[in-house]
């Protein structure tokens, strides 16, 4: 996959040149091209914003540095182009998903009160972290880029990671624990350690299902849950009720 990234401020994607993504980088399992779009202005203090027409308040990203910077990529078949704007599509597991069977993403990154109207026609989506807004788009593209690009083949150690990963079954992850058996107190629940796989993952898919009821019900609401897993929920609800009365 290659990534390409319109910013103002290039050297803040360092950032994604270290830890598995920069030895994925190194493999070739993807690419990252990043432009300032600045070096595509052609006055003399390289403006790449202007007061909007009509009046209002703060400066808005002018098309032409957009447009020239987008000509200056190559344009790969399977091409997604996105702005990174509030307004956007909200950006999720399942969103990244679908971004990872791209062969180019391209992200333009905004700054200033907003984007001349005719940059969006150079995009085939919008997207957005969440309902608030920060200074720029870079960190949310970042974010989004880490990702996406964590689900390619090759990127993680254990293929099996991003298939497990909290939100790609619908569900949150199960707790998970290492060695020592036992720490301050603290012991790895016995079930872990019985070699028993079915046991193991009968008390994963109960404590997956005990994690999203507490912390994120709104996901249950969505999730198909098999007959197994509604009996595990009956199991949670009733053991919840009971240290309620406790």
């Amino acid at each position: 996959m290659r990534v390409d990234v319109l910013t103002l401020f290039p050297e803040m994607f360092t950032a994604l040149q270290q830890s598995l993504l920069g030895k994925a980088l190194e493999k070739d399992v993807w690419s990252l091209n990043v432009v300032n779009f600045r070096q595509f202005t052609h006055d003399k203090h390289q403006h790449v914003d202007d007061t909007p027409y009509g009046g209002g308040a703060g400066m808005l990203l002018k098309p032409e540095p957009l447009y020239e910077a987008m000509d200056s990529l190559p344009a790969l078949p399977k091409r997604r182009v996105i702005l990174l704007d509030p307004a956007g599509r909200r950006f999720n597991q399942r969103v990244a998903d679908e971004w990872s069977q791209s062969d180019q993403l391209v992200f333009i990154c905004g700054h200033y009160e907003g984007y001349d109207e005719r940059i969006r026609a150079l995009v085939t989506e919008e997207a957005s972290l969440g309902d608030f807004v920060i200074t720029g788009g870079e960190l949310a593209a970042m974010t989004m880029i880490d990702a996406t690009v964590r689900l390619l083949p090759g990127v993680l150690g254990n293929e099996d990671s991003p298939i497990t990963d909290s939100f790609a079954t619908g569900l949150l992850e199960y707790p998970q624990y290492t060695r020592p058996a036992e720490y301050r107190g603290m012991k790895v629940p016995e079930v872990l350690m019985n070699g028993d796989h079915g046991k193991i993952g009968r008390w994963r898919y109960k404590e997956a299902l005990r994690r999203t009821l507490a912390r994120r019900p709104d996901l249950l609401k969505k999730y198909p849950l098999d007959e197994l897993g509604r009996e595990l929920l009956r199991e949670v609800k009733d053991e919840e009720k009971t240290h309620e009365i406790d």
